[in-house]
C-alpha cells in the first residue's frame, strides 16, 4: 500500500525546524548554529531533517522566506484598499515591510551578519527571486491605479513594476552594505541619506511622478538602524 502524507502534519513538522532555527539564529547567530543544535532542540534525527531540507542554507532560506511571506501578507489590505492613493500605497507597502523587520531587531541583525557572505550567494539569489515574484504583481496594480489617478505616467505598468522591483532589490543590497559600513564607522549618516535619497529620486523618475511624491524608504526605520540623528527630508 502506498503511504500517504498528511499535508498539514508535514507543514507543522517542517515549521518546527524553521522555528528552532530562527531561535538559534537570533540567540547565537547563523554561523554558530549547527544542524545538530536544531536536531537536539527538537529531539529529531538527521533523516527527519533531510526529509525537509537539503542543507543548513536551505533552512536559512526557509526562515527568511517565512518572514517575507508574513511581511508581504500584512500589507495586502493596504494594497487592496481603493480609497488609498497609489503614491501612499507604495510608501505604505515598503514602510510596512520595514516596520515588520524593525519589530525583530535581534533576528534581523543576526541575519545581516551573514547575509552578504559569498557562501550564501545562492540563498540570497533565491530569496530575492521569491520576493520579486511576490511584490512585482502588487506594484503593477498600484502603478495601474496611479496612471488612472494621474499621479503616474508610464506606458507599461508591468514593465515599470519590474524596474521598480529591480531598484528595490538594489536598494536592499545597498542598505545592507551601508549598515555594515555604518557599524564599522567608515561612513557618516549623511552618506546614508545621500544614497537612499538617490533611490527615492529614481522611483519618481521611473513613474514620471512629481519629485518627492513616491517615498519607498521609511525614515523612522532609517533613524533606528543608522543613527539617532535627524534624517534630512
Amino acid at each position: 500500500m502506498v503511504r500517504t502524507q498528511n499535508p498539514t502534519a508535514h507543514a507543522v513538522r517542517r515549521d518546527s525546524f524553521v522555528d528552532a532555527a530562527q531561535g538559534f539564529i537570533q540567540s547565537k547567530g547563523y554561523e554558530q548554529m549547527s544542524i545538530q543544535d536544531v536536531l537536539d532542540e527538537l529531539g529529531a534525527s538527521k533523516g527527519a531533517f533531510y526529509h525537509y531540507f537539503d542543507s543548513k542554507q536551505a533552512l536559512l532560506q526557509a526562515v527568511v522566506d517565512r518572514m517575507v511571506d508574513a511581511a508581504v501578507a500584512a500589507q495586502t489590505p493596504l494594497v487592496m484598499d481603493p480609497t488609498v492613493s497609489a503614491p501612499v500605497k507604495i510608501h505604505g507597502l515598503f514602510a510596512g515591510i520595514s516596520r515588520y523587520k524593525n519589530a525583530r531587531p535581534e533576528l534581523m541583525a543576526a541575519i545581516l551578519e551573514t547575509w552578504m557572505s559569498d557562501d550564501n550567494a545562492v540563498v540570497r539569489e533565491r530569496v530575492w527571486r521569491g520576493v520579486s515574484a511576490r511584490l512585482t504583481p502588487m506594484l503593477a496594480e498600484i502603478v495601474r491605479q496611479g496612471n488612472a489617478e494621474g499621479n503616474f505616467n508610464v506606458g507599461s505598468p508591468d514593465d515599470s513594476a519590474a524596474i521598480l522591483m529591480a531598484l528595490t532589490m538594489g536598494l536592499n543590497q545597498r542598505a545592507i552594505e551601508l549598515y555594515v559600513a555604518r557599524q564599522a564607522g567608515t561612513i557618516t549618516l549623511e552618506d546614508v541619506e545621500r544614497t537612499l535619497g538617490a533611490y527615492v529620486e529614481a522611483f519618481d523618475r521611473v513613474l514620471d511622478a512629481p519629485p518627492g511624491s513616491v517615498v519607498p524608504v521609511d525614515l523612522a526605520v532609517v533613524r533606528q538602524w543608522f543613527g539617532k540623528q535627524e534624517i534630512a527630508t
